[in-house]
């Protein structure tokens, strides 16, 4: 069926919803990120306080609350917040920033490669991830890229008028990880100005204006967060935004070589980096001229070239540059440069079909091969041919239990639908291939396929692997043993120098697990990892510990086995021993005063 490009917005807005919607909440929390800001949206919603809420009892969140603030709203529309509910921003921003893009990209570029760049960018590894997935940087990236957009028309408008569009956009880049959002795309901004020849003070004052129009809503939110959060919100506030930019944190985080981030970027273009490698060996590159002159050439080119392309160009490489100065780096801070890089990457797959399609047609024969034999390990999964002794090492047990559970999920039909839809879309590229079909086709089916898998494993294979590995069934255990009041954790590590909690289990028991060293009650319910007890009676004199369940499950969380123990105090409390806390003096997201509870309340 052809495909009007009139119509390609409605179909582009079908395919987000298909793609992202239907089975992001099916998966449990198995990483610690997810729960740990999902909790506080569950704070602000229990407490009622939307400004400064407290997650597990005693801490304030690390991220300004704009994306917490999306997560309450949906979840109060849907009673209570889930695993959907939680991911449900993500997925929203990411579905307005890919039809943004394509009708940026359409007005000005044509609707075939805007079309072609917002499925290659939705359907890469490191966005569809983050689509789905609660953690704040989706929608910061959205925010920012949107700025961007909306920057750019305001731009080809003569830059009259105020461009109320780009200052809430940037606001909310601002609300949800700090003043990073509003800077980074005023600065891309301002460079491309500049390199089309339009001055640099003016164009710099001028976004100054807009930048200082974008704070004035995090300034509020932020005056009133400080009025609540006092000295240790400015501790926080500079901890995040200032000495993690300037290399200088009171702990380790995510600390990486600038080399890092290209690998990120290769790694979160799978699998169009093998249409790259494949492409290769069809060209043959030009040996660069450095004749007298190429840097009046270069100039020259710069200022000539299409403003579409060359914003794209600046977008990416300031933003890329940008992240690779901290010594802090994560893969998804580099969300932002996918839609500009995935416009670049469609007009060359356009061109590639055009002059060297035997690439093109490589790739997509490889994607269907790939489809057809995840179709065929599950099918041995599914008959008993993967045995249990194939596993061994450290994590053997682990990838044994992960086998075993996919095998004795249910098969349902639309998990059958799921299951086979890599396959059919291999018969139906093979099919197009064998009859010659256009580029459109082989295209479209080979981007199915890729689609297909993220499909299957969204809605059928995460599911049943992953709640294997999360924590979701012991804290149920435990809230059948505790069916209400405060329990306590008690962790002797660190993670990147910060107090460890179990993020997971107090998600599933709806923030009601505290620490105990920010409480000391008399009694009550203690959680603590397999080798944390001896330590917190060695360290705690007077307390006595009795284990009332052992669940046997490594918390996907530390990787420690979770055990509830009744604690009760039988003797004066002697000193605690300050590293038994696990809290650094340094700590700066600490809320500044709890009361203490005398039991369990």
């Amino acid at each position: 069926m052809e495909i009007r490009e009139k119509h390609y917005g409605w179909w582009l807005l079908a395919f987000c919803i298909l793609f992202l919607f239907l089975f992001m909440g099916l998966t449990p929390f198995h990483t610690r990120g997810e729960p740990r800001e999902a909790v506080v949206a569950m704070s602000m919603l229990h407490s009622g306080n939307w400004i400064l809420a407290l997650n597990n009892g005693t801490e304030m969140a690390f991220k300004p609350p704009f994306f917490h603030w999306l997560v309450a709203a949906f979840s109060a529309l849907a009673g209570g917040v889930s695993e959907y509910t939680s991911r449900l921003p993500s997925a929203v921003a990411l579905t307005v920033m890919t039809l943004a893009g394509y009708r940026f990209y359409a007005r000005r570029r044509g609707a075939a490669p805007a079309m072609l760049a917002a499925l290659l960018t939705l359907t890469t590894f490191e966005v569809h991830r983050a689509g789905v997935n609660c953690r704040v940087d989706m929608v910061l990236a959205a925010m920012m890229v949107l700025s961007l957009y909306a920057l750019y028309v305001w731009g080809e408008r003569g830059r009259r008028g105020v461009p109320w569009v780009a200052v809430l956009c940037l606001s909310a880049a601002f609300l949800t990880k700090g003043p990073v959002g509003a800077a980074l795309p005023c600065m891309v901004v301002w460079v491309f100005w500049w390199l089309r020849g339009q001055g640099a003070l003016r164009p710099l004052v001028q976004l100054a204006g807009v930048g200082l129009a974008s704070c004035v809503l995090p300034l509020l939110w932020y005056v009133a967060a400080w009025r609540q959060g006092g000295d240790a919100f400015l501790a926080l506030v500079m901890e995040e935004n200032v000495y993690r930019l300037l290399g200088k944190m009171t702990y380790a985080s995510h600390e990486n070589p600038a080399w890092y981030n290209v690998v990120t970027i290769v790694a979160g273009f799978v699998p169009y980096t093998l249409l790259a490698v494949f492409s290769l060996f069809a060209l043959r590159p030009a040996k660069p001229s450095w004749q007298p002159g190429w840097w009046q050439r270069l100039r020259r080119r710069v200022r000539e070239a299409d403003p579409v392309r060359l914003f794209t160009l600046v977008s990416f490489v300031v933003i890329f540059v940008f992240y690779c100065i901290p010594k802090s780096k994560r893969s998804v801070y580099l969300l932002p440069v996918y839609p500009f890089l995935g416009y670049f990457l469609a007009e060359y797959v356009m061109w590639l079909w055009r002059r060297h399609r035997a690439a093109v047609k490589a790739f997509g024969g490889v994607m269907g091969a790939l489809g057809v034999l995840l179709v065929l390990t599950y099918a041995a999964v599914l008959a008993g041919l993967v045995p249990d002794a194939l596993f061994a090492g450290r994590h053997g047990a682990e990838n044994a239990a992960y086998v075993q559970a996919l095998a004795t999920e249910p098969l349902t039909w639309w998990a059958a639908v799921l299951v086979a839809l890599p396959a059919v879309g291999a018969v139906l590229l093979w099919r197009a291939l064998g009859r010659g079909a256009g580029g459109r086709t082989v295209v479209g089916l080979t981007i199915g396929i890729v689609a297909a898998v993220y499909m299957g494993l969204d809605g059928f294979y995460q599911p049943a692997v992953l709640r294997v590995k999360s924590d979701r069934a012991v804290a149920r255990r435990i809230e059948a043993l505790v069916p209400e009041g405060r329990l306590f954790s008690y962790r002797t590590d660190q993670v990147e120098g910060n107090r460890m909690h179990p993020f997971t289990i107090n998600f599933y028991l709806g923030d009601r697990v505290v620490p105990f060293d920010a409480f000391r009650p008399a009694e009550g319910w203690l959680i603590a990892g397999n080798d944390d007890i001896d330590t917190f009676l060695r360290t705690h004199a007077g307390y006595t510990a009795e284990l009332a369940y052992d669940s046997g499950h490594k918390s996907c969380d530390d990787r420690k086995v979770v055990r509830l123990y009744r604690f009760r105090r039988t003797a004066a409390p002697g000193p605690a021993t300050p590293a038994a806390h696990g809290q650094p003096a340094s700590r700066a997201h600490a809320a500044p005063a709890v009361a203490p509870s005398v039991g369990i309340s």
